[in-house]
C-alpha cells in the first residue's frame, strides 16, 4: 500500500507539472473534453441552434474543453464544409471559457494542412489528428504523415491513435515527433490499453515533460488518470458531463476510493449505449435523453435498429433517473458519492 502512495503521488506530481513545463508557452491540454455529437433536424441537416445550446450545457456543467469532429461527432459522415461549419459553431459557443480542441482529419496530409488552417481561424486551441485509415500503412509512413504535418500546421496537434479503426503510431514514433516538433503537443489513446499508456508516458516524458496524455477507453478512465495521463476524451462526457468531471477531480486530489465509486456507473452507461445501437448511435440515443433534440442518424436504420433504439432510450432513461438526470431538468443533476 505505501508503494501505490507514493506511485500515485508522483503521478499527480507529474501531471501538475504539465501546466508550468510547456516547450512553448500555453497550457498543456488537461481534464475532461468532450467528444460530442452533434444534433440533427429532421431532414438531416446540422441543428445549428441545438448544436450551439449542447455545447453551452456541456460547459456549464463543468467539461475542460470540447472535442468536435471526432468519432463519436461521425466526422466522416459531414462534409468538409460541414466540419468547418460545426467548429465554428462550437468556438462561438465556448467562447474562450475551455478550449477547443477539434479534429482536422482528411483524406490527404495537404488536406489536413488546410483544415488545420481553418480551425486556426475559427477560435480552436488545437486540433486532433487521426492517423491515416481505411489503407493500413507501415510505421514509416504514418511517421512521414505526421512530420509532414508537424512542420507545416500553424496550429498545435494532438495526435489521435485509434488502432482498431486507423494505423497505429507506434511508441517510438510518438516519441521522436513530440521530440523534433513543438507544435505537436499530445496524444489521445483509445486503444484502452493501460500497459501501452504506461510504455508511452515513460519514453516521452523524458524527452518532453508538457505532452498531454488523454484516453479515450471511457471504462479505463479512473485508472488512466491515476496511472498519469493528462485527461480523458471519452464519449461518455457528452452524456455524463458531471460525473466524468468528478471522477477527475477526484482522481486529481488522490482520492481513489471516490473515483472508483464512480466510476462503475460510467462503465454501465458506456456498455449501454455501445451494445444497445451500432457506434455511436447509442450515444445520440442518450444525449437526446438528457434533454437534447439530437434528431435522426445520417445512417440509414432498419425498422427493427429504430424499435431498438426506442427501447435503448428508455433503458438509458431509466440509469440517467437513478442518477438524478432527468431529461425535463438537465441543469439540475446530482453526481452521487456512494
Amino acid at each position: 500500500m505505501a508503494f501505490q502512495a507514493a506511485l500515485l503521488r508522483t503521478n499527480l506530481l507529474t501531471i501538475l507539472a504539465l501546466n508550468i513545463c510547456m516547450t512553448n508557452t500555453t497550457p498543456a491540454i488537461t481534464g475532461i473534453l468532450v467528444p460530442h455529437m452533434v444534433p440533427l433536424d429532421a431532414k438531416g441537416r446540422i441543428d445549428e441552434e441545438e448544436l450551439f445550446r449542447y455545447v453551452q450545457w456541456l460547459v456549464d456543467r463543468g467539461v475542460h474543453g470540447l472535442y468536435p469532429n471526432g468519432s463519436t461527432g461521425e466526422f466522416l459522415r459531414f462534409t468538409v464544409e460541414e466540419r468547418r461549419k460545426i467548429v465554428q459553431i462550437v468556438c462561438k459557443a465556448a467562447a474562450g471559457r475551455v478550449p477547443v480542441v477539434a479534429g482536422a482529419a482528411e483524406g490527404t496530409a495537404a488536406e489536413t494542412i488546410r483544415a488545420c488552417e481553418h480551425c486556426l481561424e475559427a477560435g480552436a486551441r488545437a486540433v486532433a489528428v487521426v492517423a491515416p485509415y481505411y489503407y493500413r500503412l507501415s510505421a514509416e509512413s504514418v511517421e512521414a504523415y505526421f512530420r509532414e504535418i508537424g512542420a507545416h500546421s500553424p496550429i498545435d496537434v494532438t495526435l489521435y491513435h485509434i488502432p482498431m479503426l486507423a494505423s497505429p503510431i507506434e511508441i517510438p514514433v510518438v516519441r521522436r515527433l513530440a521530440e523534433e516538433f513543438p507544435r505537436i503537443i499530445g496524444i489521445k489513446d483509445s486503444s484502452g490499453d493501460i500497459s501501452h499508456m504506461q510504455r508511452l508516458m515513460a519514453a516521452v516524458r523524458p524527452v518532453r515533460p508538457g505532452f498531454s496524455f488523454l484516453t479515450g477507453w471511457d471504462p479505463a478512465l479512473t485508472s488512466m488518470l491515476l496511472v498519469g495521463c493528462s485527461g480523458a476524451t471519452v464519449a461518455t462526457s457528452g452524456i455524463l458531463p458531471e460525473m466524468t468531471r468528478a471522477v477527475y477531480d477526484l482522481a486529481m486530489a488522490g482520492d481513489v476510493k471516490g473515483a472508483m465509486r464512480l466510476q462503475p456507473r460510467i462503465i454501465e452507461l458506456f456498455d449501454m449505449a455501445m451494445q444497445g445501437a451500432d457506434f455511436p448511435e447509442g450515444y445520440r440515443v442518450a444525449a437526446s435523453c438528457r434533454g437534447f433534440r439530437m434528431g435522426p442518424s445520417r445512417h440509414p436504420a432498419s425498422a427493427k435498429q429504430l424499435t431498438d433504439r426506442a427501447a435503448l432510450g428508455e433503458r438509458l432513461t431509466a440509469l440517467l433517473e437513478t442518477l438524478g438526470m432527468n431529461r425535463a431538468r438537465p441543469d439540475e443533476a446530482v453526481v452521487p458519492v456512494a
